[in-house]
C-alpha cells in the first residue's frame, strides 16, 4: 500500500535540507579547509578530504529521516561516482579534456542538489587514488562538490517527456550579463590596466555576470543540450577554475623557493597561466554536456521511475 504523505511537509523538508547542505557547503567545508592548512599542514590532507566526505553525508541522509534508505537508492549514487571516476580517467594525463566534470553535474540535475555534492566529492576522492592524492584533494572535491550542488538547485525538475532541445531563450539574460561585464572588464583595462588581459578579471567580472544574470532571471533553467552545454562551460571555468587557481596560490606558498606568496600579485600570475586550462576544461564540460547531457539524463530518470526513487 503506498505510503500518504504531506507535500508540504515534503516541500518544507527539502528546503530544510537545501538549508543544510548550503551552510556545510559553503562555511563548514571551507572552515575545515582553512584549519586544515593553518594547523594540520600539507600532511593531513587525507583526514580534511574524509571530513568532507562526511559532511556531505548529512544533507542526503537527512532524505531518509521518516523511513529506511533502500538499497536501490544507493546503487545510484555509487553508479554514478564510479562513472564519473571512469569519465575522469579519459585523457587526463595530457589535456583537462574529459567527462568527469560533465557526469558531476548530470548528477546533481537527475539526483538532486544534495546527492549531487555527494557525487562530486565522492568521484574526486576516488579519483586521485589513481592520479595521485595531495593536498589539492580536498579543494577538488569542494570544487566538484558545488557544481552538483547548484546543478541541482538551477536546473528544472527534469521531465522526459517535456525536454526541448537547442532552446537559447532562456540563457539569453545570463550569458548577456556575463558578455556585458567581460566587456566592461577589458574597458577597464584598457583604460586603467597594464600586462594581459587574460587572468583574474575574466574570472572576477564573469562571477559578478553569472550571479547578476540568475538574479534577474529568476528562473529555473530548462533542461536541453544548449542550456546545458553553456552552463557546464561558465560554472566550470569561472567556479571550478577560479577556486582551483586560490588553492594553487595556498599550496604552492608552503613550498620553500617557489617564489609564490598569498598575495595578489601571485594570484593574478597564477589566473593569467591558468586561463588556458581552465577554458579547455570548460570546452570538454560543455562538449560532454552538449552530446550526452540529456540522453545521461533521460536514461537516470527512467531508472528513478522504473524502481520508485524519488527525492
Amino acid at each position: 500500500m503506498r505510503q500518504k504523505y504531506d507535500v508540504n511537509q515534503y516541500e518544507k523538508a527539502r528546503k530544510k535540507r537545501t538549508k543544510l547542505a548550503a551552510l556545510i557547503i559553503f562555511i563548514l567545508i571551507p572552515l575545515t579547509i582553512f584549519i586544515g592548512i593553518k594547523f594540520l599542514g600539507d600532511k593531513k590532507y587525507l583526514i580534511i578530504s574524509l571530513l568532507i566526505i562526511i559532511y556531505t553525508m548529512i544533507p542526503f541522509f537527512l532524505v531518509f529521516e521518516r523511513r529506511k534508505p533502500k538499497a536501490r537508492e544507493l546503487v545510484i549514487i555509487a553508479m554514478m561516482s564510479a562513472l564519473t571516476v571512469c569519465g575522469n580517467m579519459v585523457c587526463y594525463m595530457m589535456v583537462p579534456f574529459q567527462a568527469g566534470t560533465a557526469l558531476v553535474i548530470i548528477s546533481g540535475i537527475a539526483l538532486g542538489p544534495e546527492a549531487g555534492f555527494l557525487v562530486g566529492s565522492l568521484a574526486r576522492f576516488s579519483s586521485n587514488f589513481f592520479q595521485g592524492q595531495g593536498p589539492w584533494t580536498p579543494w577538488q572535491m569542494f570544487c566538484w562538490g558545488i557544481l552538483g550542488f547548484l546543478s541541482g538547485i538551477i536546473f528544472n525538475k527534469v521531465d522526459i517527456d517535456k525536454i526541448k532541445s537547442r532552446s537559447f531563450q532562456i540563457v539569453k539574460g545570463p550569458v548577456l550579463t556575463i558578455l556585458i561585464s567581460i566587456l566592461v572588464a577589458y574597458f577597464i583595462h584598457i583604460k586603467w590596466g597594464d600586462g594581459t588581459f587574460l587572468g583574474w578579471k575574466l574570472y572576477v567580472f564573469g562571477a559578478i555576470g553569472l550571479i547578476i544574470g540568475l538574479l534577474i532571471q529568476r528562473k529555473r533553467l530548462p533542461i536541453d543540450d544548449i542550456t546545458l552545454s553553456i552552463y557546464g562551460f561558465l560554472t566550470t571555468f569561472i567556479i571550478y577554475g577560479g577556486i582551483m587557481n586560490i588553492a594553487t596560490m595556498v599550496m604552492a606558498s608552503a613550498i620553500p623557493n617557489t617564489g609564490i606568496s598569498i598575495s595578489f600579485k601571485s594570484l593574478a600570475v597564477l589566473y593569467i597561466s591558468g586561463t588556458p586550462y581552465d577554458a579547455v576544461h570548460g570546452l570538454g564540460t560543455a562538449f560532454f554536456l552538449f552530446w550526452f547531457g540529456e540522453k545521461v539524463i533521460q536514461k537516470i530518470e527512467r531508472i528513478k521511475i522504473k524502481y520508485g526513487i524519488y527525492r
